[in-house]
């Protein structure tokens, strides 16, 4: 089982100084490999039977991969000795980092989508560096042993469990400090086999929306907080009073610090409730269905600032990995027309997004909007049969014909 923890440091100003200059110096090492390989792409595009037509024909040279950047580190530590006072393993995970980047610029995701091409940091951009290996007796007594750091104070606020190792050390640079994120495993601890087969009984349906955070199909919903709303006053302040500094002075230094704490804290109160929200979701039920929704898209709608406020995204993600760490399941199923079919008949019942309740003409059911999408969620997960009724009479649920079955796809 693989596991993160996150403590906040408190390190003095000589740890401080140096931990900037490291992140300075592996930013700028890192633009340099990345540059390496860009140069190298543009020069040797072409088949080596074809010719350039938008430069000369270069001289073929080999190929920077991982391991020959990495093996050029010696001669950046003779050209610039300052890289010797950086862990060796803290900049191996720098040319790491840019394998991976470029290796993403050609690789498709798991939708088959390429992703952009990776961009050169900026001052102030790289914001974190990782030991891959370290002593598994580096915390004692609210004290990280780090490489070359030194002994730096951390905020244990909760101890590492028993029988977890220490697999890698990341720390890193935030508006309100420096954290550090340890990497933890413990083999002991079987991996959860998340094969559960969905039932009526263990499958719970979430709709999520922006009236209501979310609606269960068992008619239970979650108020949305809007975070960002609710500090809106606060970071119009903040970013006015930023507008009126000097850029690049240290008043300006300041206000950008202020607007990206309150940012952050916004961020947190959000991510906290996403997490409290899960665990609660998981209590009830072995598997969560929910909509497979196109986030991206609809953040670019006029809705987008409620969107990005819901998070969405970053709840489904948490979901699903404390799903999959406790042995249980989340499903994804098509959000086509999920407000728009009744649940208890399958008939389609067209309504525009204003109205919020669900009023079938043909079976004469009449709920919520978005208690009947959620049910309709759970029953795609399910694969369950639907009754669809012929001459229901409107409010009573009571048939005047023979009632037939047909299977939601």
């Amino acid at each position: 089982m693989r596991t993160a923890y996150q403590y906040k440091l408190r390190p003095n100003k000589q740890q401080i100084a140096t931990i900037e200059m490291w992140l300075e110096l592996l930013r700028r090492q890192y633009n340099y490999r990345l540059g390496e390989r860009f140069s190298w792409w543009s020069e040797n595009r072409c088949p080596v039977n074809a010719c350039p037509l938008v430069m000369p024909i270069p001289q073929l040279r080999d190929h920077p991969d991982y391991y020959s950047q990495k093996k050029d580190l010696v001669n950046t530590k003779d050209k610039f000795p300052e890289y010797k006072l950086i862990y060796s393993q803290v900049c191996q995970d720098c040319i790491k980092r840019v394998k991976l980047a470029f290796d993403r610029w050609f690789k498709a995701n798991k939708n088959g989508h390429k992703l952009g091409k990776p961009r050169f940091k900026g001052k102030g951009r790289y914001r974190s560096f990782t030991y891959p290996q370290i002593k598994q007796n580096c915390i004692k007594e609210n004290h990280i042993n780090l490489p070359k750091i030194g002994k730096v104070k951390l905020i244990q606020h909760r101890p590492i469990p028993e029988g977890f190792i220490i697999k890698t050390v990341t720390i890193s640079r935030k508006a309100d400090g420096y954290y550090v994120t340890l990497s933890l495993e413990d083999k002991s601890v079987p991996t959860f086999n998340s094969d559960v087969k969905p039932t009526a009984e263990n499958t719970l349906g979430i709709d999520m929306g922006l009236k209501d955070f979310l609606v269960t199909s068992d008619g239970e919903s979650v108020p949305i907080p809007q975070y960002y709303h609710s500090s809106q006053k606060r970071l119009k302040t903040l970013q006015k009073r930023l507008s009126r500094k000097k850029k690049g002075s240290k008043r300006w230094l300041k206000a950008v610090k202020a607007v990206a704490k309150q940012q952050k804290k916004v961020a947190d109160r959000r991510k906290d409730f996403h997490f409290k929200t899960a665990n609660e979701l998981l209590s009830k039920a072995e598997v969560i269905a929910h909509e497979n929704l196109n986030i991206k898209g609809l953040a670019k709608t006029h809705l987008s600032k409620s969107i990005n406020d819901a998070g969405w995204g970053q709840f489904l993600t948490i979901l699903t990995v404390k799903a999959g760490n406790a042995g249980q399941k989340t499903i994804a199923v098509n959000p086509k027309n999920t407000s728009q079919d009744c649940s208890n008949c399958g008939e389609k019942v067209p309504k525009e997004l204003n109205i919020r309740t669900h009023s079938c003409l043909h079976c004469g059911i009449v709920i919520d909007r978005d208690l009947n999408a959620a049910i309709n969620i759970k029953n795609r997960a399910v694969g369950h049969s639907v009754l669809k009724a012929r001459g229901v009479r409107r409010g009573t649920g009571t048939t005047k014909r023979e009632a037939h079955t047909i299977a939601l796809v």
